[in-house]
């Protein structure tokens, strides 16, 4: 028989109290385009869930009687449908218990099924389109208002804001892009419009200027536009090129930063942008937020990273909720949440989309852009 010394047995001692009481490592995952033409929009989001992480981590939460540290995952779908179902496996594969993404519709669909197969819960911050809540999986989540509610604000605000009669619209063939273009053509044709001339290019179209000598000869009052900023920005510069001084309504995909370098000297006070939610002023912990997160990342907020952190906010909340990480007991929790966020209370409706989403209506002017109008 072994003898064990009163140190020996102090240190077994130790390493097992220690053990028990050791953190719990939480796999979250987070999935946005960070390479690509809108990887400025994916960083953006990306830092919104790396600073919820930080701020739930500071706090020490404890689930189960432990101190749960949330680990995130990360992943690069670089803006691209088939890479969007590469990665939903890898996280899959890696048990994080939930994911906040993808950024763009077309990504975020075609994922959402892998992880409503794994029972793994997905909120995504920015993609819009109707269909991705629309599947019946119980997993799908949004944080934004969707593509019916902010094409319908679109064209509202193209036939009753600037009078708009005769009406352009462009897309960019995506998923998010065709999705609100079809919603603005609906919006516009109920009120009364006529669209007179219904064009297209792709998500990496920039030379529109056969597209757009095509909509000058029909004399729009107005052109509206569902895509990103790295398309939308040289489609401005070009209309101005071509002497088209028509006002240019495009959705949240152009409502940035970014969008105000890519369009040159072709911007001006003709160009407006919606967004899927409301300004930094309405938003009950705006100021901070935005505060905070230029003082961590020594960069600005782009569009969505406010939402990004609120998703990831209420993945966590549900856990703790529950008092659970494993996905099959706080999904109940997420579906029922009524929590308040730093873009107002994050609730959802039967389907998954936030209950109550508004949309807000931005003008450019003095280089940034300024809201005009909120509809809800």
């Amino acid at each position: 028989m072994k003898h064990f010394t009163k140190n020996a047995i102090a240190i077994a001692l130790f390493a097992t109290s220690s053990l028990s009481f050791a953190d719990v490592v939480v796999k979250v995952g987070q999935v946005s385009p960070m390479s690509g033409p809108i990887a400025h929009l994916g960083k953006d989001n990306e830092a919104g869930a790396i600073l919820a992480i930080e701020d739930a981590n500071a706090k020490k939460i404890k689930i189960a009687g432990q101190v749960v540290k949330f680990e995130l995952v990360s992943e690069d779908d670089a803006g691209d449908p088939k890479t969007a179902t590469v990665v939903a496996q890898k996280l899959v594969d890696a048990k994080v218990v939930g994911v906040v993404g993808h950024l763009n519709s077309g990504t975020s669909i075609p994922a959402s099924r892998l992880y409503s197969d794994a029972g793994i819960p997905q909120i995504t911050p920015s993609a819009t389109n109707p269909k991705y809540t629309q599947q019946g999986f119980k997993t799908t989540f949004r944080v934004v208002a969707n593509d019916v509610q902010q094409g319908g604000a679109m064209g509202q605000f193209a036939m009753k804001n600037l009078k708009g009669k005769n009406i352009a619209i462009v897309d960019d063939r995506t998923a998010y892009g065709q999705g609100l273009a079809d919603q603005v053509e609906a919006r516009v044709k109920a009120l009364g419009g006529k669209v007179v001339s219904r064009e297209y290019g792709t998500d990496k179209t920039t030379d529109w200027m056969s597209v757009l000598t095509s909509i000058k000869s029909r004399a729009p009052d107005v052109v509206l536009y569902g895509g990103m900023d790295a398309t939308a920005g040289p489609l401005l510069q070009q209309m101005r090129r071509l002497g088209m001084k028509t006002p240019l309504v495009a959705g949240d995909g152009a409502c940035s930063p970014e969008m105000i370098k890519l369009a040159g000297n072709g911007i001006d006070a003709n160009t407006y942008c919606t967004i899927a939610g409301v300004p930094r002023d309405k938003m009950p912990k705006g100021k901070e937020f935005y505060a905070r997160f230029k003082k961590r990342f020594g960069m600005d907020v782009q569009t969505y990273s406010p939402y990004e952190y609120d998703a990831m906010t209420a993945l966590i909340t549900a856990m703790q909720q529950a008092n659970s990480t494993d996905p099959k007991v706080f999904l109940p929790k997420l579906a029922s949440i009524k929590m308040p966020g730093v873009t107002g209370v994050i609730q959802f409706t039967p389907n998954g989309d936030i209950s109550n989403g508004s949309v807000t209506v931005h003008q450019f002017e003095n280089n940034g852009w300024k809201p005009v109008a909120v509809v809800k």
